[in-house]
């Protein structure tokens, strides 16, 4: 078994759990089953955000199993502090995908109840960031984890434009 193996394996078990909880059977409990979706240019939207919102998170979880050699999971963390891919622009990418996917789905679905949804799944997960994960990452990385969160913002992306070099 090679050494990103196992987190390969515990990502994808954790995305069936959680993600999958977050973005599947609850809107499904929210909505009373999946209707089916009308063609219109709405839902082109909607399917583009779902997918956007999905590849954010895949594109993290890798990160963190491959570079991380952990999973998304508090109960089996990264051994290293991911800072790569998505991460250099935000410090939470992972819940910004998750987002979007819950957006997307309340706009395919003409849901009010899922939008609220959606507005509603920011408070749990901005309290459990600011409680539990930013003090975990400090207790564990140390002045790197320090570092990074001060060159880094915890939810709006920062980008920064390279400068042209002269000479």
């Amino acid at each position: 078994m090679t050494r990103a193996l196992a987190p390969i394996l515990k990502t994808l078990l954790f995305t069936i759990l959680v993600p999958g909880s977050v973005l599947v059977l609850i809107p499904s409990w929210i909505l009373g089953g999946f209707p089916w979706p009308t063609g219109s240019p709405r839902t082109g939207l909607a399917i583009v955000t779902m997918v956007m919102g999905a590849a954010i998170y895949f594109r993290c979880a890798w990160e963190f199993a491959v570079r991380g050699l952990g999973t998304p999971a508090p109960v089996a963390p990264t051994k290293f502090l991911v800072t790569t891919a998505l991460h250099r622009y935000v410090r939470n990418p992972m819940y910004i995908g998750v987002f979007g996917v819950i957006l997307g789905e309340a706009a395919m679905f003409r849901s009010v109840r899922l939008l609220a949804y959606a507005a509603l799944f920011c408070v749990p997960v901005q309290l459990f960031v600011v409680y539990y994960e930013e003090p975990t990452l400090r207790r564990q990385f140390g002045e790197s984890y320090d570092e990074y969160r001060r060159s880094v913002p915890r939810w709006i992306p920062k980008f920064r434009v390279r400068q042209k070099r002269s000479g």
